[in-house]
Protein backbone atom coordinates (compact mmCIF):
# COMPACT_ATOMS: atom_id res chain seq x y z
CA UNK A 1 0.00 0.00 0.00
CA UNK A 2 2.78 2.42 0.91
CA UNK A 3 4.74 1.47 -2.21
CA UNK A 4 1.69 2.13 -4.40
CA UNK A 5 1.19 5.56 -2.81
CA UNK A 6 4.84 6.46 -3.33
CA UNK A 7 4.63 5.27 -6.94
CA UNK A 8 1.51 7.37 -7.61
CA UNK A 9 3.09 10.46 -6.03
CA UNK A 10 6.23 9.93 -8.13
CA UNK A 11 4.20 9.65 -11.33
CA UNK A 12 2.14 12.75 -10.53
CA UNK A 13 5.22 14.83 -9.70
CA UNK A 14 7.02 13.72 -12.87
CA UNK A 15 3.98 14.64 -15.02
CA UNK A 16 3.82 18.05 -13.32
CA UNK A 17 7.53 18.62 -13.99
CA UNK A 18 7.08 17.57 -17.62
CA UNK A 19 4.16 19.99 -18.07
CA UNK A 20 6.20 22.84 -16.58
CA UNK A 21 9.08 22.07 -18.91
CA UNK A 22 6.85 21.97 -21.97
CA UNK A 23 5.21 25.24 -20.93
CA UNK A 24 8.65 26.87 -20.57
CA UNK A 25 9.59 25.70 -24.09
CA UNK A 26 6.32 27.08 -25.45
CA UNK A 27 6.87 30.43 -23.73
CA UNK A 28 10.41 30.67 -25.11
CA UNK A 29 9.16 29.91 -28.63
CA UNK A 30 6.45 32.59 -28.37
CA UNK A 31 8.85 35.22 -27.00
CA UNK A 32 11.23 34.43 -29.86
CA UNK A 33 8.44 34.81 -32.41
CA UNK A 34 7.32 38.09 -30.81
CA UNK A 35 10.88 39.43 -30.81
CA UNK A 36 11.22 38.54 -34.49
CA UNK A 37 7.93 40.30 -35.27
CA UNK A 38 9.09 43.44 -33.45
CA UNK A 39 12.51 43.35 -35.08
CA UNK A 40 11.01 42.99 -38.56
CA UNK A 41 8.68 45.94 -38.01
CA UNK A 42 11.54 48.03 -36.64
CA UNK A 43 13.65 47.25 -39.69
CA UNK A 44 10.73 48.24 -41.91
CA UNK A 45 10.40 51.55 -40.04
CA UNK A 46 14.13 52.11 -40.31
CA UNK A 47 13.73 52.50 -44.07
CA UNK A 48 11.21 55.33 -43.71
CA UNK A 49 12.12 58.95 -44.19
CA UNK A 50 11.48 61.61 -41.56
CA UNK A 51 8.38 62.84 -43.45
CA UNK A 52 6.99 59.29 -43.62
CA UNK A 53 7.54 58.83 -39.88
CA UNK A 54 5.77 62.13 -39.25
CA UNK A 55 2.77 60.85 -41.23
CA UNK A 56 2.77 57.61 -39.22
CA UNK A 57 3.07 59.61 -36.00
CA UNK A 58 -0.03 61.63 -36.83
CA UNK A 59 -2.09 58.45 -37.28
CA UNK A 60 -1.68 57.57 -33.56
CA UNK A 61 -1.65 54.01 -32.25
CA UNK A 62 -1.76 51.66 -35.21
CA UNK A 63 -2.10 47.91 -35.51
CA UNK A 64 0.84 46.32 -37.30
CA UNK A 65 0.17 43.58 -39.82
CA UNK A 66 1.22 40.20 -38.41
CA UNK A 67 2.73 37.75 -40.94
CA UNK A 68 0.64 34.70 -41.82
CA UNK A 69 3.41 32.42 -40.57
CA UNK A 70 2.79 33.62 -37.01
CA UNK A 71 -0.97 33.30 -37.31
CA UNK A 72 -0.71 29.70 -38.50
CA UNK A 73 1.11 28.62 -35.33
CA UNK A 74 -2.10 28.56 -33.33
CA UNK A 75 -1.17 31.54 -31.13
CA UNK A 76 -2.92 34.77 -32.17
CA UNK A 77 -0.25 37.47 -32.07
CA UNK A 78 -1.15 41.15 -32.27
CA UNK A 79 1.20 44.08 -32.58
CA UNK A 80 0.66 47.82 -32.14
CA UNK A 81 2.87 50.75 -33.04
CA UNK A 82 2.96 54.14 -31.36
CA UNK A 83 5.16 56.99 -32.57
CA UNK A 84 5.42 60.07 -30.38
CA UNK A 85 7.41 63.30 -30.66
CA UNK A 86 10.00 63.74 -27.92
CA UNK A 87 11.59 66.86 -29.40
CA UNK A 88 11.32 68.66 -32.71
CA UNK A 89 14.01 66.44 -34.20
CA UNK A 90 13.41 63.19 -32.27
CA UNK A 91 10.63 60.61 -32.19
CA UNK A 92 10.08 57.63 -29.93
CA UNK A 93 8.78 54.44 -31.52
CA UNK A 94 7.09 51.88 -29.25
CA UNK A 95 6.13 48.47 -30.62
CA UNK A 96 4.15 46.05 -28.45
CA UNK A 97 3.46 42.44 -29.41
CA UNK A 98 0.81 40.59 -27.39
CA UNK A 99 -0.50 37.03 -27.37
CA UNK A 100 -2.42 34.67 -25.14
CA UNK A 101 -0.34 31.64 -24.25
CA UNK A 102 -1.51 28.09 -23.76
CA UNK A 103 -1.56 28.83 -20.03
CA UNK A 104 -4.40 31.31 -20.66
CA UNK A 105 -2.41 34.38 -19.58
CA UNK A 106 -1.75 37.36 -21.81
CA UNK A 107 1.93 37.92 -22.54
CA UNK A 108 3.57 40.90 -24.19
CA UNK A 109 6.93 42.07 -25.46
CA UNK A 110 7.81 45.71 -26.01
CA UNK A 111 10.47 47.31 -28.16
CA UNK A 112 11.34 50.99 -27.68
CA UNK A 113 13.66 53.07 -29.79
CA UNK A 114 14.30 56.68 -30.55
CA UNK A 115 14.62 58.01 -34.05
CA UNK A 116 16.31 61.32 -34.77
CA UNK A 117 16.57 63.17 -38.04
CA UNK A 118 20.11 61.79 -38.22
CA UNK A 119 19.03 58.13 -37.82
CA UNK A 120 17.90 55.37 -35.51
CA UNK A 121 19.23 55.10 -31.96
CA UNK A 122 19.51 52.05 -29.72
CA UNK A 123 16.73 49.54 -29.09
CA UNK A 124 15.34 48.67 -25.68
CA UNK A 125 13.48 45.34 -25.45
CA UNK A 126 11.29 44.33 -22.52
CA UNK A 127 8.85 41.48 -21.99
CA UNK A 128 6.08 40.80 -19.50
Amino acid sequence: MIAATVLVLGIVSSITALQSGLQAIDNARNYTAAAQLLQNEMERLRLKSWAQLQTLSESGDTAVQVPASLKSGGIPFSCTRQITDLKTDMKQIALVASWRGYDGRTHSAKLLTRYGKTGLYDYFYTSH
